[in-house]
């Protein structure tokens, strides 16, 4: 564990994600990689003592259980909270919507900013992860015809609050791994439309490619850093470009 620690502190330096006095709520869906970036930030308290963390979770309204999650907070000591939402039979049965992913997301987000302001929290720890970057970036790609991907660090405009990713520089089998080591209690997703969107579509394409061109991610991720994309640039190639330029 100390050693993924130490790879979302590494993070979290290189892109100034966390300062003092930092409330910070990490959004909780039940799936795996929420559940290891709510225990890592956990314990990256044992460096970073300046900063609150809490756990907020948007119930959907697809009769899930999140009394597992629950206990792991309290493990933690974590203060969770859970918001009751009628968002998914809105969406499927009442709106019946072609495109869903679109509107619940919008949906899903305005219930989750407006948890933020109610508990007095100004950053958003979402958890996201090395692979979501690398496809995240081929699909903006191929789907959009854009160079592009989500930043490390964003703020909101509207809200003020700024969503950090903490866990970007952690593959998703180590996820999986650690997950699977720390017996985390993970929910199963039951959107009806899960594993059916382009993100899977992409992943899948990646997969395939990964087994012609093995170093395939490693080398999207490292141009996305020295292109760089809009924030994308890590504060140590600012420190080692910035050391050039004075010598």
């Amino acid at each position: 564990m100390q050693k993924l620690v130490g790879m979302v502190r590494r993070c979290v330096e290189d892109y100034r994600m966390i300062e003092e006095g930092d409330k910070i709520a990490v959004g909780v869906s039940g799936g795996k990689d929420s559940l290891v970036l709510l225990t890592l930030l956990a314990g990256l308290r044992s460096y970073y003592k300046f900063f609150e963390l809490g756990a907020i979770t948007i119930d959907m309204g697809l009769g899930m259980d999140y009394s597992a999650i629950s206990e792991l907070c309290q493990q933690l000591e974590v203060p969770y909270t859970v918001v009751k939402t009628e968002i998914a039979p809105i969406v499927f049965d009442y709106r019946k919507e072609k495109n869903p992913c679109s509107m619940c997301s919008k949906m899903r987000r305005g219930a989750l900013n407006q948890a933020l302001l109610d508990g007095g929290y100004n950053k958003l720890a979402l958890g996201h992860h090395y692979d979501d970057a690398v496809e995240t970036f081929l699909m903006s790609l191929i789907f959009e015809g854009r160079i592009s991907c989500f930043q490390p660090v964003t703020e909101l405009d509207r809200t003020g609050v700024v969503q950090i990713r903490p866990m970007l520089y952690i593959h998703e089998k180590t996820v999986d791994h650690f997950a699977q080591q720390q017996n985390m209690p993970i929910l199963k997703n039951r959107c009806p439309v899960d594993k059916h969107t382009k993100r899977e579509e992409v992943k899948e394409l990646l997969f395939e490619l990964v087994g012609k061109y093995p170093d395939l991610k490693e080398r999207i991720f490292g141009a996305m850093q020295r292109y760089p994309l809009a924030a994308w640039e890590p504060q140590e190639h600012h420190r080692r470009r910035k050391d050039e330029e004075e010598n």
